[in-house]
């Protein structure tokens, strides 16, 4: 491989971010830069203007996992042009008192821990020692890491990365990019080559929203009747209001509790029995919450105010206000579509530890993975690809590189649980350090021992959030047992004693 001497990079939110001192402390590379298609660095930690709304522009695309199209290119470079408007999904799921839901160790990068600040809301929850942190000190933790050294003078904001090739001729990647120009009108498109690219534009951007019938035309009868957990923002619009979530992993237990003393009793909750391993089932054992199968399809009519919603039960839901969907983003990556067309099962095979493209390690990932010890991990597979594109280290053969893939699926299978590292942490930390070695002569980032302390701390994180909805849950019930009018208390969860035409009557879809 020849030398690497100039570096981009895709992103400038957690990975990115550390991407930039894993590279800057080889000490090897003549040009590192950032291009981050925000205002500014913080990726999915960043919030959208308070009058911004988020759409869902095409239900079948959503769904097919092909929402996000890449932009045609002008056929000559440097080019002016009108200001593109496509929708690029590119707002984020910051609502105002969203907090971290893992500990804050695991989440800060080894040599840069997060500051000891909590709000009042999060004492209140977990005490005062408690592990998780409000966003807005997320943001400004990653945005601290690039205004340092000099690094932020290497960020490209208000940048998007709009095409990646590789130049046969020179070898080097083409990246086509776009910016707008002040004044809002036009955009400015032109190319820049670099030796090496480091793919850190995160997976959390584009929604995904299963296939339903009827969604689309309820969407559009009632606008705003349907969203996405992303846009998720204030319980207080749903108050009152007879509402349906859909999901069971991150943000429908949280989006289902939220609501749960807020929306129309019932909150209808939409699951399959499966709950995600770290927070099982304790968000939806809240007793206004009825858990329904999944639905079968949508009827609504705008002249006549239908708005109905079948269940794989045969029961149906009159009269609904709103569905939020929670289950989860697609795996886009529209400045690539050549490798774009390789995603399988939602996630990007042929990446050798998760980090290099086999066909080229030139062409890295960080964060290519699902949840878990986000952020921390990030750190050691930016330190794998500095090292490697440092020249310091080489990567075994083609051949195994095959077989740990082929090995990973035979233990995973071939979706989102390839890229989950839960429960092998520490197998997996410890193998990628092993690889990147220690420093060479003081230049390189060093990599701490995995310590079983880390994994300690982590479970324990999820046990606040898992004691908080228990006791929230007891407290309704509580306040279930005092008198409630018209309903009583079955196993913790809520039967109307007369219940509306809507309803199913008995367990309408428990699971």
């Amino acid at each position: 491989m020849a030398p690497i001497k100039s570096i981009a990079i895709i992103g400038a939110g957690p990975a990115g971010a550390i991407c930039v001192d894993a590279l800057a402390q080889e000490q090897e590379f003549d040009t590192i830069r950032v291009f981050e298609r925000r205002e500014k660095a913080g990726g999915c930690w960043i919030e959208d203007p308070e009058d911004h709304v988020q759409q869902l522009p095409n239900f079948e695309k959503l769904a097919a996992r092909a929402p996000d199209e890449t932009l045609p290119i002008p056929s000559e470079l440097p080019a002016i042009t009108p200001h593109n408007t496509q929708y690029r999904y590119s707002e984020t799921s910051i609502y105002p008192t969203l907090e971290t839901n893992i500990d804050a160790f695991a989440m800060s990068f080894s040599q840069e821990p997060f500051p000891e600040e909590r709000t009042p809301l999060n004492i209140q929850r977990h005490g005062v020692n408690s592990p998780f942190r409000h966003w807005k000190t997320v943001e400004r933790y990653l945005q601290d890491l690039l205004n340092r050294r000099g690094y932020q003078d290497w960020v490209s904001y208000n940048t998007t990365v709009e095409l990646v090739h590789k130049d046969k001729e020179t070898r080097k990647w083409i990246l086509t990019l776009r910016q707008p120009l002040e004044h809002g009108k036009e955009d400015k498109w032109w190319t820049e080559a670099f030796d090496a690219v480091v793919v850190a534009a995160g997976h959390y951007s584009v929604p995904y929203i299963p296939l339903t019938p009827g969604l689309a035309e309820l969407a559009q009868d009632f606008p705003g009747s349907v969203e996405h957990s992303k846009a998720w923002r204030n319980p207080e619009r749903y108050r009152n209001k007879r509402t349906v979530t859909v999901g069971a992993s991150i943000s429908g237990p949280d989006i289902a509790y939220a609501l749960a003393d807020i929306a129309e009793t019932p909150l209808h909750c939409v699951v399959r029995g499966k709950y995600h391993p770290y927070f099982f089932d304790f968000a939806f054992q809240h007793p206004n919450i009825l858990r329904r199968p999944p639905i079968t399809h949508i009827i609504s009519n705008r002249e006549t105010d239908e708005r109905t919603v079948f269940f794989e039960d045969g029961t149906k839901l009159e009269k609904v206000d709103h569905i939020i969907f929670g289950t989860g983003y697609t795996w886009t990556m529209s400045f690539f579509p050549e490798l774009a067309k390789t995603i399988r099962n939602n996630r990007l095979p042929n990446l050798y530890q998760h980090v290099f493209w086999r066909e080229d390690p030139t062409l890295c990932f960080v964060g290519a993975i699902a949840a878990g010890f986000t952020f921390k991990v990030f750190e050691w597979q930016a330190v794998l690809a500095a090292r490697f594109l440092a020249g310091r280290i080489t990567l075994p053969p083609l051949s195994v590189q095959i077989k740990w893939e082929e090995d990973r699926i035979a233990y995973k299978g071939d979706g989102v649980p390839f890229t989950a590292l839960y429960p092998d942490f520490e197998e997996y930390f410890e193998e990628l350090r092993a690889m990147a070695g220690e420093p060479t002569d003081g230049k390189g980032r060093p990599l701490p021992k995995f310590c079983k302390w880390w994994r300690q701390g982590f479970d324990s994180a999820h046990l606040l959030r898992i004691a908080m909805w228990k006791r929230g849950n007891e407290e309704a019930r509580e306040r279930v047992r005092k008198g409630k009018e018209g309903v009583s208390v079955n196993d913790g969860l809520l039967k109307p004693t007369s219940e509306p035409s809507s309803l199913p009557v008995g367990d309408g879809g428990l699971v």
